[in-house]
């Protein structure tokens, strides 16, 4: 395991309720319910969360890595997360697919920036080996 040498930034939550409940951030830029997949409750739920933040952060690093592959990054990349919740036996777990749109570049070079971008992207780091992973380049 890494130890990080130099903290960037922390993000700080306060989550009281569980899945029905409410979480907020200790700079107030976060205030959301939080509802159960599914469940048709206002509110959204972490699964949800962790898609969205994962895919923001694999887009930044798909910024980083084509500045070092010295690609032009398109203006209109887009990335669909998908977070599955389900069963191994009695213990739950997640699995995820990340559905990358790169378009203008060609198939060999939008493969060449994704895989780079997971390499580098830390919820890529986090996942890897813990959780089925899969990305497709389109």
């Amino acid at each position: 395991m890494n130890t990080i040498d130099k903290v960037l930034y922390t993000g700080k939550t306060h989550t009281v309720g569980g899945r029905e409940g409410r979480a907020y951030s200790d700079d107030g830029q976060l205030d959301i319910a939080l509802s159960p997949p599914g469940s048709g409750k206002p509110g959204t739920n972490p699964e949800q969360l962790f898609a969205a933040g994962w895919s923001a952060c694999f887009q930044g690093a798909m910024g980083k890595a084509a500045r070092r592959l010295k690609i032009a990054l398109p203006e209109d990349i887009a990335i669909d997360a998908e977070v599955d919740l389900g069963m191994v036996g009695d213990d739950f777990q997640l699995q995820a697919r990340l559905n990358v749109s790169v378009p203008g570049l060609d198939r060999a070079q939008a493969q060449a920036l994704v895989d780079a971008a997971h390499l580098t992207c830390p919820y890529s780091k986090a996942t890897r080996g813990n959780i089925d992973v899969r990305i497709f380049v389109s």
